[in-house]
């Protein structure tokens, strides 16, 4: 039996109903599963492996055996291909070439659509015979006909052509398979019905593919000449987004059990402590915010279109020494899709998106950042502070509403960036000062630290007991490495963040609610003056912690212990970074400005002072006087609040030991 009719055979068995919807559709595509192909003819099956070029004409041929009512092509697509199939970028060798495989990558960079000739029609100019010439050149110039029918050699005038739509992307491989190694990139052909608007959608950068396609060479040149090495390109046939974590994909019957029964034992979240960083000794809470992170909050969308986040955002500063960077690198290899970066070694662009100009295609691209390849994960940056300004200030959309907007050259793009941030960051002087704010110690902007929901200060004081308790603890890692094993197993662990971050609606109890807002509301009016002990900002982050909390227990209700968790942890960050020694207050500024309510009202009185004595003996006051003045007034070192306003350009000195206001 001819090859063709045996397709027929097996199309009209398994797909004649699927043929005869797509055949009203506009680029119509059938997507057939290998496995009914390897039931109905293994040989065939095979040899679609091995030569798809030689099999897929047949496939088109069978196709034009039914009475199908469009004239359009229609493109034969597999899926659910064998394993053996599935291959690593890296490890795609010259044996695969003319090969149906399949891989797993991220998209990292992604052309527009253009067109492409996919047929030349010439035209004989002797006997006006009419020559179609199927292009088959990738990014080379067109074939054109050697000779006619009538025997004529020589140029032939392009008459007509018939053109497709062509996208390039690249993809490198997905972070949970290259583990810690550098991921391996291709570049991946679209053509026809893989370009519509929807899989435009799909193949955008930042998106997770499944792809099956035959891979092929593409000659590279040299200074305008076609070297002996050559490029690799995959010709996709068909591709599925697998936005689901591969973690998730793997979760057994048996795992889903012991899951649940994590959840619901009364002691988790002391054993999800013990299982982060058991080398580390001490920071529970730290442990604790750092396990609520893992599991996150849940993004909300409200009426007006607007979207609050559900991700935490967590800055870790402190002395040197103390495990910072440790913390950093467990933390984003726990997460399904986690990657750890160092900010000393980033630029902005390598974070968020860029825009480059592609020499095979002729046209910009959208190159994604680590954000992006991120998204619905978590990064890591260390050595925060060692950003440049325009990096640091380039993360502000993505940390606030998780979003990367790109306009340069001619591309605009708004692309998703839902990813959780835990920062590393060292202070300027070395050690970590509690007497001074957060600002003059980190070189953070003021309006990035304040998207962090929770920041903590590791700090190295000297204890006795303390100390003796962390050398023994040192020592007994290095005599019996099982002591300090995680409490749950890493691989379950991993797991269990994936199948909690499945949950997507949680039921806020009315007496969470109650709880919340009573902590918010009394810590908002504690003092009775201008000190702001907690913003709006701290109050949604509590929200995200409780509902983090109930996340953990797999619950679908907000209920009072998380209330209390979240409570907890807010409270000791704002005593860590948001207490002022100088009045004895909690003062969300100092955390997160820099310019505390004292300070405040020092500068308010330093420049009334200047205003007065301006009225009384010119323009020109001598500074000595402002400072008598000030400490009759009971405004301690008046001197550095007066060097403060003259850096901020608020007074300045017309001649030493004089002030003037501008």
């Amino acid at each position: 039996m001819d090859l063709s009719e045996r397709l027929y055979e097996f199309l009209r068995e398994f797909y004649y109903i699927d043929l005869q919807k797509i055949s009203q559709e506009d680029k119509p595509a059938l997507i057939i599963d290998f496995k009914l192909l390897d039931m109905f003819d293994p040989v065939i099956a095979d040899r679609l492996l091995e030569t798809p070029d030689q099999i897929f004409p047949y496939f088109q041929e069978a196709i034009k055996l039914f009475d199908l009512s469009t004239t359009e092509k229609i493109n034969v697509r597999f899926r659910n291909l064998p394993d053996r199939t599935k291959i690593r970028i890296r490890n795609l060798r010259a044996e695969h070439i003319g090969k149906l495989i399949c891989t797993d990558a991220t998209i990292k960079s992604a052309t527009e659509i253009k067109p492409q000739i996919s047929e030349a029609m010439f035209k004989c100019p002797e006997c006006d015979a009419k020559i179609v010439v199927t292009q088959n050149d990738l990014f080379g110039s067109i074939s054109k006909p050697i000779m006619c029918e009538c025997g004529r050699r020589g140029e032939f005038p392009l008459a007509d052509k018939k053109m497709i739509d062509i996208r390039m992307i690249r993809g490198i491989e997905p972070f949970e398979i290259t583990m810690g190694e550098q991921p391996s990139e291709l570049a991946f052909f679209l053509k026809e019905d893989l370009t519509t608007p929807r899989m435009q959608k799909k193949t955008d950068p930042g998106s997770r593919l499944h792809i099956v396609g035959i891979l092929r060479e593409v000659p590279k040149k040299i200074k305008g000449k076609i070297a002996t090495q050559l490029d690799t390109i995959l010709d996709v046939n068909c591709l599925e987004t697998s936005e689901i974590e591969f973690d998730e994909l793997n979760i057994s019957q048996e795992e889903e059990a012991a899951i649940i029964s994590l959840a619901k034992d009364p002691n988790i979240y002391e054993r999800l402590v013990k299982s982060i960083a058991p080398g580390i000794y001490g920071y529970e809470e730290i442990k604790e915010a750092l396990a609520l992170q893992l599991f996150g909050g849940i993004q909300h969308f409200l009426p007006d279109g607007n979207r609050i986040r559900g991700n935490i955002h967590i800055l870790l500063t402190g002395d040197p020494g103390v495990g910072k960077t440790m913390f950093l690198k467990l933390i984003s290899s726990m997460v399904p899709r986690g990657r750890y970066v160092s900010g000393s070694g980033v630029s902005g662009v390598g974070l968020t998106a860029s825009v480059r100009k592609d020499e095979t295609m002729g046209t910009w691209v959208l190159e994604a950042g680590a954000l992006i390849l991120c998204n619905k994960g978590l990064i890591a940056i260390d050595e925060f502070d060692k950003m440049s300004k325009d990096d640091q200030i380039a993360m502000h959309e993505a940390t606030s509403v998780e979003t990367v907007s790109v306009a340069k050259a001619s591309i605009v793009a708004t692309l998703p960036a839902q990813t959780a941030v835990l920062a590393g960051a060292n202070p300027t002087h070395g050690r970590f000062d509690p007497f001074r704010p957060i600002t003059e110690q980190i070189q953070i902007p003021e309006t990035l630290l304040s998207r962090f929901d929770l920041k903590f200060a590791l700090r190295d004081i000297p204890n006795r007991g303390q100390d003796e308790s962390l050398a023994a603890h040192i020592i007994m890692s290095r005599i019996s490495p099982e002591t300090v094993q995680p409490e749950i197993d890493r691989n379950l662990l991993r797991k269990f963040i994936a199948y909690a971050r499945r949950i997507e609606n949680l039921e806020l109890s009315q007496e969470a609610a109650n709880r919340l807002k009573d902590f918010y509301v009394n810590m908002r009016n504690m003092y009775g003056d201008n000190t702001v002990p907690i913003t709006l900002r701290q109050y949604e982050a509590l929200l995200r912690l409780a509902e983090a909390s109930a996340k953990i227990r797999l619950d679908d209700r907000i209920r009072t212990e998380d209330a209390d968790r979240a409570i907890k942890l807010v409270r000791f960050s704002l005593q860590q970074l948001g207490y002022d020694y100088e009045t004895g207050k909690f003062d969300v500024d100092k955390m997160e400005s820099g310019v505390t309510s004292g300070q405040r009202s020092k500068i308010r009185q330093i420049l009334e002072i200047v205003g007065s004595l301006q009225k009384e003996v010119g323009k020109d006051i001598s500074i000595e006087d402002v400072k008598a003045e000030a400490e009759s007034q009971g405004v301690a070192k008046p001197e550095d609040t007066i060097e403060k306003l003259i850096k901020e350009g608020l007074l300045f000195e017309p001649r030493p030991g004089f002030l003037r206001r501008v």
